[in-house]
């Protein structure tokens, strides 16, 4: 998943980021309601979290620029405030969910996953390509073989190619639905990461070079059981 937190308080937003990047997602930043606003709009995001008291444009605003958009992107309000009026007024704009400060991060992890899964097509039981099956929400993959334990990035460069049922992955889409905007667009990492993965899934190899343009699982698809 990728995620934006729009939160003026720095301390406060790089920690909801440490701590949603350790569960795994791929998590931008922004200060203020502008800077928000201009990413929001160049990166699809699957939620943002988003405060309503911002420097620059509003909470409020953005969440009705975010809504008016028509993307998928899903917005779950922050606010010191826990009022039933707030909560409704926060609703009323478009936002998907309402959390009030402080709060319990584990329910922020449940609340975030929740809306991810609203943001984008239903994920199938299982993805798969030849023996290999992978399962969204246990994390897991398997082969004949096995399980196969894989690092947080090389599962979501799996998953993503998985879900493209045969199309063609290019590096910079991998990049930019795993990682975050902290990653170099120039660096290796995708290739590398790559290569690791490949070594783990082992023979036959599932993963195709698409010289120029890319990375595709050929035999790809999904099971409901």
């Amino acid at each position: 998943m990728r995620i934006l937190v729009v939160e003026d308080e720095e301390p406060l937003a790089e920690a909801i980021a440490r701590g949603l990047r350790r569960e795994g997602m791929a998590v931008d930043v922004a200060l203020n309601g502008d800077d928000g606003h201009e990413k929001a709009t160049v990166t699809r995001y699957d939620v943002v979290l988003l405060d309503r008291d911002l420097p620059g444009m509003s909470g409020d605003d953005l969440c009705k620029e975010i809504v008016a958009s028509g993307e998928l992107t899903r917005v779950l309000m922050l606010t010191a405030s826990g009022a039933v009026s707030d909560r409704v007024s926060g609703l009323s704009l478009g936002a998907d969910d309402y959390l009030a400060k402080p709060f319990a991060f584990p329910e922020l992890v449940a609340r975030v996953r929740a809306l991810g899964r609203r943001a984008t097509p239903a994920a199938p039981p299982l993805l798969t390509a030849g023996d290999v099956r992978l399962d969204p929400a246990k994390r897991t993959v398997r082969r004949s073989s096995g399980p196969i334990e894989l690092t947080r990035k090389e599962f979501g460069v799996l998953e993503v190619l998985l879900s493209a049922n045969g199309s063609v992955v290019s590096s910079e889409e991998l990049l930019e639905r795993v990682w975050d905007e902290n990653a170099d667009p120039f660096t290796t990492t995708v290739r590398v990461t790559v290569m690791t993965l490949r070594k783990k899934l082992g023979e036959p190899g599932i993963i195709e070079t698409v010289v120029g343009s890319g990375y595709r699982v050929p035999d790809s698809g999904t099971k409901t059981g």
